[in-house]
């Protein structure tokens, strides 16, 4: 195998190599100057910082004042609630008999229970409980009306009204299953209207 000696590189032409220069330095599709570069244009904020200083504390305040509005209007609503339910406790009030006609009442009631006339004892506290509510609305109750359409009047406050119903609904299961009322449905008619006709009674 026979081993070439390395071709060396033809000699540079001076004349060749400048001639050459000036045709590439005079081509204008080629750009040998590259335009300065510029510094991006950052606006100054300086005078805009109070402004947004400003408008951060506005905010502040205004969920400040939106907290103080909640809070007020919470305490606002517990205190409408309670003149509320007061105004209630007073409208029951006014619906209870007095003290000493309650207790004749119960007297007379207590009697008939002693005979073991359970269910007459039971429709004696319904009838004068009908009574003292005509007494106290005479426009209330109508001819027509039972003792369940007079439960159901809203105009009676919700005390008096438990009451009743419990009574009402002892008497009418005594009159239209035909069964007289025993002493438990008589012990539960007297609590119910204890409940009505004492203030200790409703009030616990």
């Amino acid at each position: 195998m026979t081993i070439k000696p390395p071709v060396e590189p033809a000699p540079i032409d001076g004349d060749a190599f400048g001639e050459a220069h000036r045709q590439l330095v005079a081509d204008n599709t080629i750009q040998f100057d590259l335009p300065p570069v510029q510094e991006p244009n950052i606006p100054d904020m300086s005078g805009a910082i109070p402004f947004i200083q400003v408008l951060f504390w506005v905010a502040v305040a205004g969920f400040a004042l939106f907290i103080l509005y909640l809070i007020a209007n919470r305490l606002a609503g517990a205190d409408w609630s309670r003149r509320s339910r007061g105004g209630d406790e007073a409208e029951a009030e006014s619906w209870r008999p007095q003290a000493r006609e309650a207790r004749e009442l119960l007297g007379d009631a207590d009697a008939l229970a002693a005979q073991g006339l359970y269910s007459e004892a039971a429709r004696l506290l319904l009838f004068r409980s009908i009574e003292d509510i005509d007494a106290k609305r005479p426009d209330l109750i109508r001819r027509a009306f039972t003792s369940r359409d007079i439960a159901a009047l809203e105009e009676i406050p919700p005390p008096p009204r438990s009451a009743f119903l419990a009574i009402a609904m002892m008497v009418e299961r005594s009159l239209f299953a035909e069964r007289p009322l025993a002493a438990g449905d008589w012990a539960s008619c007297r609590s119910a209207y204890e409940s009505f006709a004492f203030a200790e009674g409703w009030r616990g």
